[in-house]
């Protein structure tokens, strides 16, 4: 019995576990038999005397076992759910009703507290935290939510009523004289300034300056300011003065239309060809050329370089600029001369001008107030058109009806004839080297502004160019920061031209393809066939020999315009023939890649998963099945045209499948990850790349480049639909069925446009969010950067001096990022890397603010200071103060646009 150890019980073994084990359940069994012959008071005190027994743990398994046992009726959901869901629930309160969940309990406030909930809140109506919460502090944004709005002016209705009166109000008699009287002083005022300002021109021009242009010294302004003396004297505020200007600059007479309108329909008889004499006399030749190029343009900096040599040009940014701003600097190069013609270089299709950053100037908006006011101005500043001047507009608005209705409506305006290409070639700006609207005794506007040979090369290699010049411009801006935009890019087009010796790629790229043609024809070694395509060309000779006149009768029905049908045949000509070119890019990916890959995997050597081929090939083999099938009805139906032939119901049946392409462009992200993500993970994938990206085969493109035709050919489209429907009567059957084509692939080619502006707003947001320090979460829905900006916060010393004496400090750097809903205000420094000579910027978050909630307030010049102005927050204020007096002008010119424009949303 030593193995038995007994503790206050004789019968209770603790040495032999099965002995132990056995007699507990005996005794368990027999407790049992016991509990359930006593009463229920019995079972009472029983249990109470054997839990007053238990400890905390035994107490708790007994809870959880009844939790789990007994059906809850009752429960508070943020104890059971993920706390993502219960925050998700949360979200959907408004900031009261989450202050008062807050006080249900201390996990609600935990959780209606958190960041997560309150930073949206804040951010919608551009409250920024000042600094960045540390990673245990929660409630920042809640308490910055509350001091926001505790600092509100908020007034009761009956309040605001008595401040600032209702609407709708009657005036009375005196009220009623005193704003006639108020508007006749006004007008008084604005007359005599303009005589004053009148008088103080012709003072300060020298004697010997001509009296038909300005001086160089005295540079135009879009905004005069008025006079110290007689703002002295009329005691007006800044705000008023403002108001005056503008109102006395739409007092000014406006250019009148001598010149009727044009009859834009009737030109099409008469075309500009691309390759003319080189004649440069001209009578006007003291006259010079304008141009005028947006920097949407890709590589437009190539186009700069190819410029000729005594033409003035702008170069202007696409973003960030007004129209007021723009004929600013259009002013400011031509110091108020007139020019001969005018080109206009920027983005656009045929029916309307894509001149600026939410200006697309079409039929709908040529005669808002503010484009239309733009147009006229811009037309005073070309010669008349019976002494040779014209606006050229390198843009393709000849290749459909209303793109002609604009350019009838612009020569209506300014009294100034327009031309712009026809359109019907296709491909990357090939238009601009194709047929003009103009009158053929003149030359190619092509060939007044640029040199053929580079632009030509331009326009062959321009998405090359583009993605060549993003390194160049990366590399080269900060060493040309200080320099104007025209120069800058002037040298970076001459720098790249140079080095790339495009000229040369292509000049060996004609050699190799005229080798390999011959080459070809040499190994089919037919001697009968050659001597088959002599007698034709010996028949010709001997006919222009006894014809004398057979080479002149040639050369006029060439240069004979095509009738309608003619035309109507030449661009359904193109469509085929780009089609057919469409169709073959898009089988290089089928033969070059997918089969391969296919092949690969059916032979159990895979090169990548059937699952990856799946995601990236998939909508693209479906795409070329149904291009495959629309190229061979075009075809079927073009072997035998005729002038009553139709091919709008070819693409209506085409137009009726297009969610084969609405599948490739919403898996098109999905695509490209998958191709870089397989491209690391697997090496076999990534040597199959580089053995087939770039080829002979490939045209020298890899498999992402390859993938971006589909949605580059749907510009194609429209382009050719509309020139086909501009050449097609109006009793011809396929008119109805091209309107109808015209208007379904229209639809679908904003939703292109739409899906590409998204991806390039939200990466210009996250870069700006990368780059300054502390800043909160940009991304935002139609959301979008307007113009970025550079300046020195300044300290008054003293403001209880009038504006005049004022002296102020420079305490640091700012720079200004202006969204179309907010302005971001950070501190700009500059951070320099050992043994570098350049250096780089680094950007500190400081505040942001609703535009809506933003005043703007100009500081005159003075002795002490030049080109300040304050803005004012919520609560604080910012002196800021620009190097250049164009770049405040600009500035505030665009803020003010924004600010009036979110007021308005």
């Amino acid at each position: 019995m030593e193995c038995f150890h007994t503790r206050f019980s004789a019968w209770t073994p603790f040495g032999n576990k099965l002995l132990n084990r056995q007699l507990f359940q005996e005794r368990v069994a027999l407790i049992s038999h016991w509990f359930d012959l006593w009463t229920h008071k019995q079972r009472q005190e029983f249990l109470f005397t054997i839990f007053l027994r238990c400890t905390k743990s035994q107490l708790r398994f007994v809870q959880d076992w009844f939790s789990e046992r007994t059906q809850v009726t009752k429960v508070d959901f943020s104890t059971v759910l993920p706390r993502f869901i219960s925050l998700y629930i949360f979200s959907f309160l408004n900031p009261k009703d989450l202050c008062a969940a807050a006080q249900v309990s201390w996990p609600w406030k935990f959780l209606t507290e958190q960041d997560c909930l309150w930073m949206p809140k804040c951010i919608r109506f551009g409250w920024f935290l000042p600094y960045t919460p540390t990673d245990n502090e929660y409630g920042a944004w809640k308490h910055h939510y509350i001091a926001c709005v505790s600092s509100l002016d908020w007034l009761t209705p009956r309040e605001a009523s008595a401040v600032y009166g209702t609407l709708n109000e009657p005036k009375t008699e005196d009220e009623e004289l005193l704003e006639r009287q108020r508007e006749k002083c006004l007008r008084k005022i604005i007359w005599e300034k303009i005589a004053l300002h009148k008088k103080e021109l012709f003072k300060v021009r020298p004697p010997w300056v001509s009296g038909t242009h300005c001086s160089r010294l005295l540079k135009s302004k879009c905004q005069p300011r008025l006079s110290q003396a007689l703002r002295d004297r009329v005691g007006l505020h800044e705000a008023l003065e403002k108001q005056l200007i503008l109102a006395s600059l739409q007092a000014l007479p406006k250019r009148s239309n001598v010149s009727g309108s044009h009859s834009y329909p009737s030109l099409l008889k008469k075309t500009w060809r691309g390759v003319q004499k080189n004649d440069d006399s001209s009578s006007y030749a003291s006259q010079p050329y304008f141009l005028l190029i947006s920097s949407r343009i890709p590589a437009f900096e190539m186009v700069v370089e190819s410029i000729k040599a005594g033409i003035i040009f702008v170069v202007y940014e696409y973003s960030g600029l007004t129209l007021e701003s723009l004929l600013y600097l259009i002013e400011k190069a031509l110091d108020g001369q007139k020019v001969q013609s005018m080109g206009i270089f920027s983005d656009g299709d045929s029916r309307e001008i894509n001149l600026l950053q939410g200006y697309k100037i079409g039929i709908g908006n040529l005669l808002r107030p503010e484009v239309r006011d733009f147009w006229e101005k811009l037309g005073s500043y070309v010669a008349p058109e019976e002494e040779g001047g014209h606006v050229d507009l390198f843009v393709p608005l000849g290749a459909s009806e209303a793109g002609l209705e604009v350019l009838s409506q612009l020569s209506q305006l300014t009294g100034t004839f327009f031309t712009a290409p026809t359109g019907i070639a296709t491909g990357s700006y090939q238009h601009i080297l194709g047929d003009w609207l103009g009158r053929p005794w003149e030359r190619a506007p092509c060939s007044i502004y640029f040199r053929e040979s580079k632009l030509q090369t331009w326009s062959s290699l321009t998405d090359f160019l583009e993605d060549t010049l993003k390194s160049v411009r990366k590399q080269l801006s900060p060493l040309f920061k200080e320099l104007q935009k025209n120069i800058s890019a002037r040298i970076i087009g001459q720098f790249t031209s140079d080095n790339m010796h495009v000229a040369n790629i292509l000049n060996n790229q004609e050699i190799a393809q005229t080798l390999a043609d011959g080459l070809m024809e040499l190994s089919k070694e037919n001697s009968e066939r050659n001597v088959l395509e002599d007698k034709p060309q010996d028949t010709k000779s001997s006919l222009s020999k006894n014809d004398p006149n057979l080479e002149m009768l040639i050369k006029l029905e060439r240069k004979l315009q095509m009738d309608s049908a003619e035309k109507r045949s030449r661009v359904a000509g193109e469509l085929l023939q780009s089609e057919r070119k469409y169709v073959q890019m898009l089988e290089i990916v089928r033969d070059v890649y997918v089969s391969p890959l296919k092949a690969a995997l059916s032979s159990n050597r895979a090169i990548l998963s059937a699952a990856n081929i799946h995601i990236i090939f998939s909508d693209i083999l479906q795409i070329l099945s149904l291009n495959r099938q629309f190229l061979d009805n075009l075809r079927d139906r073009l072997q035998e045209w005729g002038p009553a032939h139709c091919v709008g119901e070819i693409f209506l049946k085409f137009g009726s499948q297009l969610n084969t392409y609405t599948n490739f462009f919403n898996n098109y992200p999905v695509v490209l990850r998958t191709i870089e993500k397989s491209r690391e993970m697997t090496p076999a994938f990534r040597a199959f790349l580089k053995r087939h990206d770039k080829t002979t085969v490939t045209k020298m493109l890899s498999l992402p480049e390859l993938l971006l035709y589909p949605s580059r050919r749907f510009e194609e489209y429209m382009n050719l639909l509309y020139a086909l429907r501009l050449h097609t009567p109006a009793g011809h059957a396929d008119r109805g069925s091209l309107t109808t084509a015209i208007d379904q692939l229209k639809k679908y080619k904003s939703y292109i446009d739409e899906v590409k502006q998204n991806i390039g707003m939200k990466d210009q947001l996250s870069e700006i969010q990368r780059i300054v320090w502390g800043c909160p979460t940009l991304s935002e829905e139609s959301r979008y950067l307007i113009r970025v900006q550079d300046v020195a916060q300044l300290h008054c010393c003293d403001e209880a001096v009038s504006f005049s004496l004022r002296s102020y400090e420079h305490t640091r750097d700012l720079s200004l990022f202006l969204f179309n809903d907010a302005l971001l205000v950070s501190s700009r420094g500059t951070a320099h890397t050992p043994f570098e000579r350049t250096s780089k910027s680094t950007y500190q978050f400081i505040a942001s603010v609703a535009l809506h909630r933003l005043l703007v307030e100009d500081i005159p010049d003075s002795k002490y200071i030049k080109n300040a102005f304050i803005l004012h927050g919520p609560k604080r204020e910012w002196i800021c103060a620009t190097e250049v007096e164009d770049d405040k002008f600009l500035w505030l010119s665009v803020l003010q646009s924004a600010i009036k424009s979110s007021m308005e949303k």
